[in-house]
């Protein structure tokens, strides 16, 4: 029975996992059945990547899954050279040097990419919509996540578009976090966007805990944290590039190369409203973006 390694650089969540799960029956490999799976995870601490990813090398896995998280992609095609490996990110992997091309990947390294990253720009658009009157917001990013810069340049560029001032602040921690929202409150941003990171995701509970403590309207990048009483949320559907990224394991599985298999780009994105959290907020949701929104929670 083969192994696949599969890599998080957060939490694993059911959903998400079964959709790679899904991805891999869909190629003919059911876990139990046919394929044993070997989960690693590093709950939003990336310096533990390196020496899970060294894990899966050691146990010789047949192709490791690296998901949630560039870093985890990254950690993973440090540790061989050797093990085929298949990613799924947020970010272009061309820029973080994972890939030579889109189309040639090369090496022992493909995946697929969702450009969540560089949806920012429309994530504040939407925050725009719902305080029309905001010019303050406020950006939570995480500075250790290797994508920061590329998201904080497009937020930058929407929000001098929009007229809107950004307070950035920095957070890779749940006490980070606390201290951010702190200075939110002091300087009285109008809104806050969070930023595409693994931490974010893990501590979402606690993010939408604080915006919903302090009445702030927030902005997330996943339906994840809308289905948490989160605002709103817009970003692509992990799960379907999760789903493609199983696909492509089964692939390699049956003996095709990773440099044979172009990256792929899910393009299916999520808008996602929570109206009970509008209401608490006293927001009025336009009509046209109910009307636009894929999912409306009540």
């Amino acid at each position: 029975m083969p192994f696949v390694g599969l890599l998080s650089g957060g939490q694993l969540d059911d959903r998400l996992i079964d959709a790679v799960r899904q991805g891999l029956k869909d190629g003919g490999y059911i876990e139990g059945r046919n394929i044993a799976i070997k989960y690693r995870s590093a709950d939003g601490r990336f310096d533990r990547l390196p020496g899970l990813a060294a894990e899966l090398t050691a146990d010789r896995v047949g192709v490791i899954i690296a998901l949630f998280s560039p870093t985890a992609a990254m950690a993973a095609k440090a540790a061989t050279g050797a093990i085929p490996i298949v990613f799924a990110i947020g970010a272009d992997p061309v820029d973080l040097g994972l890939v030579s091309s889109l189309n040639r990947p090369g090496g022992n390294i493909t995946g697929v990419t969702f450009f969540i990253n560089t949806l920012g720009a429309k994530r504040l658009e939407l925050l725009r919509e719902l305080i029309p009157s905001a010019t303050l917001i406020g950006f939570l990013v995480n500075p250790r996540n290797p994508t920061t810069q590329f998201q904080t340049a497009d937020v930058q560029t929407a929000a001098r578009k929009l007229g809107i001032n950004l307070l950035i602040l920095n957070a890779s921690s749940e006490r980070d976090i606390d201290a951010a929202f702190t200075a939110f409150i002091e300087q009285r941003v109008n809104g806050v966007m969070v930023g595409v990171d693994a931490v974010f995701v893990s501590r979402r509970d606690q993010l939408v805990g604080l915006a919903a403590r302090h009445a702030i309207p927030a902005a997330y990048y996943l339906r994840e944290f809308a289905a948490v009483d989160g605002l709103i949320s817009y970003g692509a559907s992990i799960t379907d590039a999760y789903r493609l990224a199983g696909g492509y394991a089964a692939r390699i599985l049956k003996g095709e190369k990773p440099a044979d298999l172009p990256i792929q780009q899910s393009v299916k994105f999520e808008l996602t409203i929570n109206l009970k959290t509008a209401k608490a907020l006293a927001l009025t949701v336009p009509p046209t973006l109910l009307a636009a929104a894929d999912e409306v929670i009540e």
